[in-house]
């Protein structure tokens, strides 16, 4: 063969092989777009669902707005591993994907429960990865998909079980910050389960219902997201990761515990029918600020206790 006529096949064979690849790609793409909107279809009724609780309950559940972008922003940070990966179907992917979608269709049918439907609605989001992109890709996913459990209401009633008690620790932590604080200006205090009763100086009773006006040891689940999205975003150890997101209970109780003092001392001393307007749920939001803080000094901190720098010869010693 002439050397010709080797360059001529070998020409042959790479337009051959960009032509499978290009046909591999627009095949890969009128499958992702297909796939698309077979999801939106099948799932659009949760997300418009999801939608209204999260906008009728902005102060428990108004985060999940939030929650897609935060994922996307994660797979954006992954960026450079994410190119590097390489993506191919990955064929068992479709088993999550099918219970995925199984066990949503039954939490339809069989057993109504809008929280099981969204946990099964990121099962299938996880499956379709895998069976589109395989595991390379899913490893750098992973967490950015887990993250989207935080886009999922829980029911009344574990929401119900989990914050009464914490509701309870708020309640005391409160009357403690009320009787310490509120000694100058003569304000007295006094707490029963979840009820704190205020006097002011002249000796008026105002009567704070920790359950009802200020109810947001619910919002310790936007604070789990909050810890959650600061941990993937800003640590580099796993142990770091962890160590942030269980600060997130604290972080939420000693919040609640300035947000219903701050409600004891504004119905005293500035309008009685704040505790039960919608003051509550601008304090709690605003007290995300400084939630906010607490977890970027504790990622500092966390961060400044591993150094990438090499140590010292002596201090290897």
């Amino acid at each position: 063969m002439s050397v010709a006529s080797a360059s001529r096949a070998s020409e042959e064979r790479q337009a051959a092989a960009a032509a499978l690849g290009s046909l591999r790609g627009w095949a890969m793409g009128a499958i992702g777009t297909g796939a698309l909107l077979g999801f939106v279809l099948l799932f659009g009724q949760w997300f418009f669902r999801q939608g209204k609780i999260s906008y009728q309950q902005l102060d428990d559940w108004g985060h999940a707005f939030f929650v897609p972008a935060i994922a996307v922003f994660l797979l954006y940070q992954r960026r450079d591993r994410l190119l590097k990966a390489s993506a191919e179907p990955f064929w068992p992917g479709l088993l999550p994907l099918l219970l995925g979608i199984a066990c949503y269709v039954f939490f339809i049918v069989a057993v109504p429960t809008h929280m099981l439907q969204g946990f099964a609605l990121v099962l299938a989001v996880f499956g379709f990865v895998l069976l589109v992109f395989g595991p390379s890709v899913m490893r750098v996913a992973v967490m950015p998909i887990a993250f989207l459990i935080f886009t999922v209401t829980f029911s009344e009633r574990i929401m119900i079980a989990i914050t009464f008690q914490l509701q309870l620790i708020a309640s005391q932590g409160g009357y403690l910050l009320l009787t310490i604080f509120g000694y100058p200006f003569g304000i007295e205090s006094t707490v029963e389960g979840n009820i704190i009763a205020v006097f002011d100086s002249a000796g008026d009773e105002h009567r704070l219902n920790v359950a009802e006006a200020c109810s947001g040891m619910r919002m310790v689940v936007a604070f789990f997201a909050l810890g959650a999205a600061m941990a993937l975003t800003l640590s580099k150890e796993w142990w770091q990761r962890v160590a942030v997101v269980l600060l997130s209970l604290p972080v939420a109780i000693g919040l609640n515990v300035v947000r219903v003092a701050v409600l004891g001392f504004l119905t005293v001393l500035v309008d009685p029918d704040l505790a039960t307007g919608e003051a509550h749920m601008l304090i709690g939001t605003l007290l995300l600020l400084p939630g906010f803080g607490l977890f970027l000094l504790v990622v500092w901190a966390l961060n400044r206790v591993v150094s990438d720098e090499p140590l010292p010869e002596k201090a290897k010693l």
